[in-house]
């Protein structure tokens, strides 16, 4: 028997280490809760532009001081262990100083989508959206932050399970909520079946999933499959002029194997390991026997005719 300190490090330490992967589905709303869910998108794309105003305006500032540059240059320079922690440190000072932190970044969020009516959770979660476009600006190769235009809709996402998008099991189904909107998915091949049945038998009794995942963690070292729904995302799309909602959940776990309709496996092994280096032009592959490096897209004389009609219509433009 371990202790439920230690059963709590392994399950956090196991739910860090699993594998995830996400199931797509249409929803089964209704037009008018579809109406409110892109309604809060739009809520939702408005707070996360004022908070990139905020956070621009701050980083434009932080960037026409000459010390921080001349720090920047230094720090790029420099090869010393000691003299770039001495650099870097004076680099977070000034970002403290000048308000380009995620704490103020978080702050600044609440109180935006309190002014939007947005609940917090997500919030905070598009809030760390353009964190992480700040912080390519800052350490990346990323040069400033975009505004979403009208018409965007981004994602309305929770990244908890019984917070924002809480999910449950009723009657045997997979439920979902939003604010007091109650609401299930389309499921509408066997993979998506198999999938939802999964995630019905972890909600059936999570702690004897839990419990196990824990024990062959600290007795084999490997994780196991329990398809433990993390969190949701609601995705409105525009689909030949009508709003479409879908649900993305978040499991954790491999996906099912994919099955035709006469039950053969739809994506067959062969033998042996491949691994395989997708680049914008070439992909690289190998493997036991062979290794190869292949052209996505050949330059042939259909191309080159292509690029001439289009620079004689630039020409002419």
């Amino acid at each position: 028997m371990i202790s439920d300190e230690e059963y709590k490090k392994t399950l956090k330490q196991f739910h860090k280490l699993s594998d995830r992967h996400i199931l797509a589905a249409e929803t089964g709303m209704s037009f008018s809760d579809i109406q409110k869910v892109v309604k809060l998108s739009d809520k939702i794309r408005k707070a996360a532009n004022e908070l990139v105003g905020l956070m621009r305006k701050n980083f434009d500032q932080l960037m026409r001081t000459k010390r921080y540059r001349k720090l920047l240059k230094l720090y790029g320079s420099t090869e010393d262990k000691k003299k770039r922690k001495y650099l870097a440190g004076q680099l977070n000072e000034m970002q403290k100083q000048y308000d380009v932190t995620w704490d103020f970044c978080r702050k600044s969020m609440i109180f935006i989508g309190k002014k939007y009516n947005v609940d917090a959770v997500f919030a905070l979660t598009k809030a760390e959206d353009v964190w992480h476009g700040m912080e390519k600006c800052l350490y990346g190769n990323g040069n400033i932050l975009h505004f979403s235009k009208y018409g965007d809709l981004p994602c309305i996402r929770a990244k908890q399970m019984n917070r924002g998008i809480p999910i449950f099991a009723k009657d045997n189904k997979l439920q979902f909520k939003l604010g007091r909107t109650v609401f299930g998915i389309q499921i509408n091949d066997s993979f998506q079946t198999d999938e939802v049945n999964a995630v019905l038998d972890y909600l059936a009794e999570p702690e004897i999933m839990n419990n196990k995942a824990v024990q062959t963690l600290m007795d084999e070292a490997y994780c196991i499959d329990t398809y433990r729904p993390c969190y949701a995302t609601l995705v409105p799309k525009i689909i030949r002029g009508k709003y479409r909602v879908y649900l993305h959940i978040t499991i954790e776990g491999k996906a099912k194997p994919k099955y035709d309709r006469f039950g053969n496996p739809r994506h067959k092994y062969g033998r042996g390991m491949i691994g395989a280096d997708i680049g914008i032009q070439t992909v690289a592959y190998t493997s036991d026997t062979e290794v190869g490096l292949k052209n996505l897209s050949e330059r042939g004389n259909s191309i080159q005719t292509s690029e001439r009609k289009e620079r004689l219509l630039y020409r002419a433009m």
